[in-house]
């Protein structure tokens, strides 16, 4: 008997079907199975309450709901992908026709059409800036685009209106594109700038000042392409800083860290205090925060904070909190303390039993600079910036 037939003799003799060996199922989830996981869970929020999730701050669980929601509306891969269990008709679903050219070329959803050519991109020929004399003298000019910032401009004067945005007073140095500003009451977006000067001012070469032009966009419909310095000089003279939107950066925080489903797991709180100090001491300092991370809710943490040294023996104000997920928030906590490290509070504070304490968790900085670093961590561009006590604000390294 061959090899062939002694081994089909064993496969066709298996009685009690030994070697039917199924292979095991991964219960891993792939991307598709978790999109639709977590919009299944919208659903079931929509058919509970009788109504789409809200942008409430102060119900997380409600929050996370609705960032998914929007992030899943603006994505129309993710849209079309869900159309099929879209049982409440919560996707905003559009019904075009189409009877002509100009709509084929206006529905075009995807960016099939684009093109990016542009015929009036000279690479060969010097840039305006560069052939303009030394003493040339920045003016306003309309803003030939200015169709691309006027929605954005609105938006930001309705966040300020309520309450998602702050203005905070400008402090020589805190200048970064892509920040809008107000000055003389006039919003306006600082949409780059291009460092074309570097001076050393200190024989040692620890002081640079860096200058160049900016594009500036006023809401007005004009712009401007003033030498950064003058816009610092303007700013600091009469001029505040708008900053982020509240919800944004939370949203970036939950993007950047996970898409929460019910298999991720909480890790706590990061979060942003004041405090309602009368030590005179502690009260005529300006931007002084309490940067801390907890594992239960942040009002329930701090209910006695008159009592603990850490918060300095007084109530504290939560200026901003975020709800961190399959990470460690110490850590992060950690990276905020090593970067505004020299402007950590030196002070003494006594409990009740008069011994001497030093917290160590509150700094002397800006809350929209905080911000500002937190969304550098959420980037990974932060090693390329430091803070700068002087001047209050972050620059390049």
């Amino acid at each position: 008997m061959d090899k062939d037939s002694v081994l089909d003799d064993i496969f066709n003799n298996d009685e009690f079907d030994i070697l039917n060996v199924k292979p095991k199922s991964s219960g891993v989830k792939n991307t598709d199975e978790r999109l639709m996981a977590s919009f299944n869970e919208v659903n079931e929020f929509v058919e509970k309450y009788n109504r789409e999730p809200q942008s409430n701050l102060t119900n997380i669980s409600e929050y996370q709901l609705y960032t998914r929601l929007k992030g899943i509306r603006e994505s129309p891969e993710k849209k079309e992908q869900l159309k099929e269990i879209d049982t409440n008709n919560i996707l905003e679903f559009e019904v075009k026709e189409i009877n002509s050219i100009d709509d084929i070329f206006n529905d075009d959803t995807f960016d099939l059409l684009e093109d990016d050519t542009d015929l009036f991109n000279f690479k060969h020929t010097p840039k305006p800036e560069k052939r303009e004399p030394t003493d040339f003298v920045a003016r306003r000019k309309p803003c030939k685009n200015f169709e691309e910032y006027e929605s954005l401009l609105k938006a930001v004067q309705k966040d300020l209106a309520e309450g998602k945005r702050q203005l905070v007073d400008f402090t020589m140095g805190n200048l970064r594109a892509g920040t809008y500003y107000v000055q003389n009451g006039v919003l306006f977006l600082l949409e780059k700038i291009d460092i074309s000067r570097k001076d050393h001012y200190k024989e040692d070469g620890t002081r640079v000042r860096e200058d160049g032009r900016t594009r500036c966009i006023f809401e007005n419909g004009t712009e401007s392409n003033m030498l950064k310095r003058s816009v610092e000089k303007i700013l600091y003279a009469n001029g505040q800083v708008v900053s982020e939107n509240k919800e944004d950066v939370n949203q970036s925080f939950l993007e950047k860290f996970s898409d929460i489903t019910e298999e991720d797991k909480e890790a706590g709180y990061i979060y942003v205090l004041r405090s309602k100090s009368k030590d005179a001491r502690i009260a005529s300092m300006e931007n002084l925060y309490k940067i801390g991370y907890s594992t239960d809710a942040v009002e329930e943490r701090i209910k006695n904070a008159e009592k603990e040294p850490t918060y300095l023996m007084a109530p504290v104000k939560i200026e901003s909190a975020w709800k961190c997920f399959n990470m460690n928030p110490q850590k992060l906590e950690q990276l905020l303390h090593n970067f505004f490290g020299s402007a950590c509070l030196n002070i003494d504070i006594y409990d009740e039993n008069k011994r001497r304490h030093t917290p160590r968790e509150w700094f002397v900085a800006p809350f929209d600079v905080i911000e500002q670093a937190i969304e550098l961590i959420i980037t990974g561009e932060i090693v390329d910036y430091r803070y700068d006590g002087e001047v209050r604000g972050i620059v390049l390294r």
